[in-house]
């Protein structure tokens, strides 16, 4: 299968990437890069400004919600399949994680991603459009993401660099779903196989709070943390908890053989 991937210099890109051309013929392609999906089978939309602090709003909505909509328009007319990219994001601080659940986005970054969702649960598509709300990935490859990595990084390269963890304070009661990136790719390809379109939940369907990764972090280096007040740009749109409900992953999983580590 030959297979486009979106923002295959990012982080979950990267992975992406390296995880397919074993058996698929891959390209990629960057937001300032020469555009064209002329022969493809897939493309896999990655490429997106992940950064929740960003406020920035037209930057925001031009990149990741018009230059989507354009994409997949042109997927469509060329009969290529989509999956893309969406973000847990859009539950805000809410405290139940269906993918019918209220929506509650806080972010431009947040907004962005449900607009998209929306855009494309009210059309019909001729071809197959799969969606997956991520939520907090961590792995290889995230160095380039600055305060944007997931805490796993960054706690890592604290204890590495300057061997003191910094933890915002409450952090005992920030607890999220991390979802290995390696998890998000097995994910994708499974759905290779699946004819089904939708949108689904993709996490552990399990919460650790901010805490307890640093604690992991710093009785594996030996090292101190220590505690910092949160930025108040932060304080209205900061996600408290999130919990994949993974039930219609799961149904959808099951209907085929896949393998189990994708069950959860």
């Amino acid at each position: 299968m030959k297979i486009l991937v979106t923002g295959y210099k990012g982080f979950i890109g990267q992975n992406m990437v390296k995880a397919l051309e074993a058996e698929h013929e891959v390209s990629g392609f960057e937001w300032d890069e020469p555009f064209s999906i002329l022969g493809f089978d897939l493309v896999i939309h990655l490429g997106a400004i992940s950064s929740t602090s960003e406020i920035n709003v037209d930057k925001v909505m031009r990149q990741n919600y018009d230059f989507s909509v354009l994409l997949i328009e042109t997927c469509n007319m060329l009969g290529i399949d989509f999956q893309y990219a969406s973000s847990a994001s859009v539950y805000g601080l809410g405290t139940e994680f269906k993918e019918t659940s209220p929506v509650d986005p806080r972010t431009p970054y947040a907004w962005s991603k449900y607009m998209f969702d929306r855009y494309v649960q009210n059309k019909v598509w001729d071809i197959k459009v799969q969606g997956f709300r991520y939520f907090n990935v961590y792995g290889p490859h995230e160095d380039h993401k600055g305060d944007q990595a997931s805490p796993y990084h960054k706690f890592t390269k604290q204890a590495e660099t300057t061997g003191t963890i910094v933890l915002f304070e409450g952090s005992d009661n920030f607890k999220r779903d991390f979802v290995p990136v390696s998890q998000v790719v097995d994910t994708h390809k499974a759905f290779f196989s699946i004819k089904e379109s939708g949108i689904w939940n993709l996490g552990t369907g399990n919460s650790k709070s901010f805490f307890e990764v640093a604690e992991e972090v710093s009785k594996l280096y030996n090292v101190q943390y220590k505690f910092i007040k949160m930025p108040e740009i932060f304080k209205n749109s900061y996600q408290k908890y999130t919990c994949s409900d993974n039930s219609k992953i799961n149904n959808t999983l099951k209907a085929k053989y896949v393998d189990p580590k994708l069950v959860t």
